[in-house]
């Protein structure tokens, strides 16, 4: 783990490729990726910033979940994480640094393809935490299909109702339980600009994530609630290794950034913080790209 409050040169902060090939099977442990990701575990230092409030972050075992999940504890928040069960130990390890920072965590094993499940986890983050007004919708599917033909209905459909289907369903039960000064967070990605070849049914839902979150902001402003987007770049999580990208491209991931490596989920996480907090009270609506220097249109 590095320093993150040293002044330093951005390029050299973090581990720059080639990395060893890693196959995994999906959804993978962020445990077994070598290098490890810095999800926060030290580096990330909080200040209060969310001291009191009540947070569901899907996906929050590995990756960019992790790594808010992480902050928003640090920040003072209490947090609830969402996962598949193949994904326990991870999610166990989460649980723990939430506790350790003073915390209530509330683990939520499940698929968040099936709607009924995707209702209830937020009626059981409700019924633990007395409310809910952070609400980060994240977990995400992404594997490689080398061509259109690959591409099968069942891949499109667990795609579909992984990164989209669910998003409007867990939308769609908090919603009543955010009060004003509450915030949403959906993650999108650079994929939804400037889409690969080989992601054709993830770069498709991503680019549904930012229309919907766009549309829905418009709706919650009228309650004081606020929706925004974080659109990440390449950043070393473990949907890559698990059938997110070739190992060809594992061993070369971010090499092509400006900055000559992937990002670390934790380089999000103050991202996801300012749009959780009143220091974003201004901010509804928008897209913000964590991409290494490539932007968003």
């Amino acid at each position: 783990m590095t320093d993150r409050l040293t002044m330093q040169d951005p390029r050299a902060q973090y581990p720059q490729p080639p990395f060893p090939e890693q196959p995994q099977p999906a959804p993978g442990l962020a445990r077994e990726m070598d290098p490890t990701p810095d999800h926060g575990e030290t580096s990330y230092k909080g200040s209060g910033k969310l001291a009191g409030r009540k947070a569901l972050v899907t996906g929050g075992d590995s990756g960019i979940g992790r790594a808010a999940a992480i902050a928003f504890a640090r920040e003072g928040a209490d947090v609830a994480i969402s996962y598949l069960a193949d994904e326990e130990a991870d999610a166990q390890e989460v649980v723990r640094l939430i506790e350790a920072d003073g915390r209530k965590a509330i683990a939520l094993p499940g698929d968040i393809v099936n709607e009924d499940w995707c209702r209830r986890m937020v009626g059981e983050v409700v019924a633990g935490f007395g409310g809910l007004d952070l609400l980060v919708i994240n977990a995400g599917r992404q594997q490689y299909r080398k061509s259109v033909e690959e591409v099968s209905s069942e891949d499109f459909d667990r795609t579909l109702k992984t990164n989209l289907y669910a998003l409007h369903w867990i939308a769609q039960a908090a919603v009543p339980h955010l009060r004003p000064g509450s915030s949403v967070i959906t993650t999108a990605s650079i994929q939804a600009y400037d889409p690969s070849a080989i992601l054709l049914d993830y770069a498709t839902t991503k680019a549904g994530i930012v229309a919907y979150t766009k549309a829905l902001a418009k709706q919650l402003i009228e309650r004081g609630v606020r929706a925004n987007v974080v659109a990440p770049g390449p950043i070393w999580t473990v949907l890559q290794p698990s059938g997110g990208q070739p190992q060809e491209k594992v061993r070369t991931f971010g090499e092509g950034s400006v900055f000559g490596r992937p990002g670390q989920p934790v380089e999000l996480a103050p991202v996801y913080v300012l749009l959780a907090s009143q220091e974003g009270s201004y901010i509804n609506g928008e897209v913000y790209g964590v991409t290494g220097g490539a932007g968003v249109a």
